[in-house]
């Protein structure tokens, strides 16, 4: 059964109708003022960012001016504040002032900041990947939420000295690069939600929300057509412990253009030359690289009005174009935007590699009602 998403409007009445609302915490109090908000949550290894606008007077401003350290929460609401979701958790990295229409503009990230902010030149040689987040995490008083893993990262290069290990990481002068590389050592994905850093292998799940083109206010369809035909991912590797190099490859057979006649008849191929890779995790590198490649086949963009169910990171299956495009889909980044003068409307994007096409459960679409802020 596929998830449909909150209703703008229903069928049941007025009484039904959303009335979207904006809460932001500054050092845990509540800010005033607040004329317009935005959030931008993405997939891809990066941080989660926000900004917002308040009025201030000129008493707040002299205050405001000489802040150093600003905690920022942000919050929203569908049922005129009865009910709250916290979009986002983090400090303000920019400040700007309005003295002449008493204006305040916040901008900052989520508390990936912290990790992208901290210098590191640590080994870790005999921990494990999740033992390492662990600690990261415990540094910044933030929770862990991890996949346990039994690799000490050591092994990963067939080397048991730190200052060896230590070289294979040189280029991770960062806590957040760190903990990128082991995620992509362990086929894992790492981010920060709230106050929480995850740590968890990639799903492969299929869309279980839909999204019919009638839910949208507008969307665009993108396709690469060099990723549409098949393709090739090379993995080359030189072992120093055994002494001998390799090379590793996996495809992905389309076929679809060569059948139509339009002589794809070449698969597009790429390399990726990485030292000290035993076979397996050469031909692991290699499948991976092809799926995070193929993904970039299908790309959709689009506008809605304004919801709190989706997140990066889920599937949804795209209906209702009539097209190739209708199809299982990865979120990569959502924008929410809250203002007195736009109302509640998000920006959406994802993407993923042709697919066959899968039968779907007869769903109710999502509600297209433009709401007053």
């Amino acid at each position: 059964m596929s998830t449909i998403l909150p209703h703008a409007r229903t069928a049941i009445g007025a009484s039904k109708l959303r009335h979207p609302r904006l809460r932001a915490l500054a050092g845990g109090q509540i800010l005033p003022g607040i004329t317009s908000a935005s959030v931008t949550s993405a997939a891809h290894y990066t941080a989660d960012r926000f900004s917002l606008t308040a009025r201030i007077t000129s008493a707040d401003a002299a205050l405001w001016s000489d802040a150093t350290s600003i905690p920022i929460a942000l919050h929203f609401s569908l049922d005129a504040g009865q009910s709250w979701t916290e979009l986002i958790t983090g400090e303000a990295d920019h400040l700007q002032i309005d003295p002449q229409h008493h204006h305040l503009t916040l901008d900052g990230r989520d508390l990936t900041a912290r990790f992208i902010e901290a210098r590191t030149q640590e080994t870790f040689a005999n921990r494990t990947a999740s033992e390492i987040v662990t600690i990261l995490a415990a540094r910044h008083a933030m929770t862990a939420n991890v996949t346990a893993t039994t690799t000490p990262v050591g092994t990963y290069w067939q080397l048991e000295h730190d200052h060896i290990t230590l070289d294979s990481f040189a280029r991770s002068t960062s806590e957040w690069e760190l903990l990128i590389a082991l995620a992509g050592l362990e086929g894992f994905d790492v981010w920060v939600r709230g106050s929480t850093l995850f740590f968890h292998p990639q799903t492969q799940t299929t869309g279980q929300i839909r999204l019919d083109r009638t839910d949208l206010t507008t969307i665009h369809l993108e396709r690469a057509l060099t990723l549409a035909r098949d393709i090739e991912v090379t993995v080359k590797s030189w072992n120093s412990r055994q002494a001998k190099s390799f090379t590793q490859t996996a495809k992905a057979t389309r076929g679809a253009g060569a059948k139509a006649g339009h002589g794809f008849s070449k698969p597009q191929r790429y390399v990726f030359i990485v030292p000290n890779l035993t076979p397996n995790q050469a031909l692991s590198l290699a499948q991976t690289k092809l799926a995070e490649l193929s993904r970039h086949e299908r790309v959709i963009t689009a506008e809605m009005p304004g919801e709190l169910t989706l997140t990066p990171r889920q599937h949804i299956r795209l209906t209702g174009t009539e097209t190739g495009f209708d199809q299982d889909y990865w979120i990569t980044d959502i924008t929410r935007r809250l203002s007195q003068s736009h109302g509640f409307t998000q920006h959406l994007r994802a993407k993923n590699a042709s697919v066959s096409p899968q039968a779907t459960s007869p769903t109710e679409p999502i509600g297209r009602a433009w709401t007053a802020f």
